[in-house]
């Protein structure tokens, strides 16, 4: 069956990290990309992160130095590690898979997503 199912979110202070994670099932990383994408009450949803197939790693300007996504293929696991985490990340946070590449953010190109998890970030 095919899931992705996102865990890991919940409230922290301002500085504080969180470490997200997108269980895939049904489908291996070996051939999809994951991405990241967050979207906060009245805001659009916006992509944060993702990693290619082959493991290269791309960064929204708003999280570089900040969030780090890796992947185990053994457990066909992503993870998105968010540290020094500020008010203006507060989101429900979801993960997405494309074929192979990761190219953009653009939404449709994301064929299947997982329900999200909330992050709030307090000051």
């Amino acid at each position: 069956q095919l899931q992705l199912v996102e865990s890991g979110g919940g409230l922290v202070q301002s500085g504080g990290s969180l470490r997200l994670s997108c269980a895939a099932s049904g489908f291996t990383l070996d051939y999809y990309a994951i991405g990241w994408f967050r979207q906060a009450p009245g805001k659009e949803r916006e992509g944060v992160s993702c990693i290619s197939s082959a493991g290269t790693t791309y960064y929204a300007d708003s999280v570089k130095g900040r969030f780090t996504i890796s992947r185990d293929k053994a457990k066909n696991t992503v993870y998105l590690q968010m540290n020094s985490l500020k008010p203006e990340d507060t989101a429900v946070y979801y993960c997405a898979r494309r074929l192979y590449y990761c190219l953009d953010y653009v939404a449709q190109k994301y064929d299947y997503w997982g329900q999200g998890t909330q992050v709030t970030v307090s000051s």
